[in-house]
């Protein structure tokens, strides 16, 4: 059983960084509402969500690195990181309405 706990310890891990870095860009360009509806929309359509980005790879892969990209793709996979993303974003937007500007908050917490 902890051999199972680990495990999904360390898949959650794996993108703690590039939900980081998403959702810092969607609070920097002031997108939050628009990508948290998006987000929960598409959570009972993730992995078919994450197939079409396959086909998308030209457009995304402007805003991510390719590595990042097939990160992405892979985290999309699973609902749980969609709801881990909907909730970073959601405490960093809190933090812009009432301490402005979010890189010196992000930045501090780092």
């Amino acid at each position: 059983m902890e051999k199972l706990e680990k495990e999904v310890q360390q898949q959650e891990d794996k993108f703690d960084d590039l939900i980081e870095k998403i959702a810092r860009r969607v609070v920097e360009w002031r997108l939050s509402v628009p990508a948290i509806v998006m987000l929960e929309s598409s959570k009972p359509l993730s992995f078919l969500a994450s197939q079409l980005l396959v086909f998308f790879d030209p457009i995304v892969k402007s805003f991510l690195t390719v590595r990042d990209y097939d990160r992405f793709v892979e985290m999309l996979e699973d609902r749980s990181n969609i709801e881990r993303l909907i909730q970073r974003i959601e405490e960093l937007e809190d933090q812009w309405s009432y301490d402005n500007p979010l890189d010196e908050n992000v930045k501090s917490e780092s």
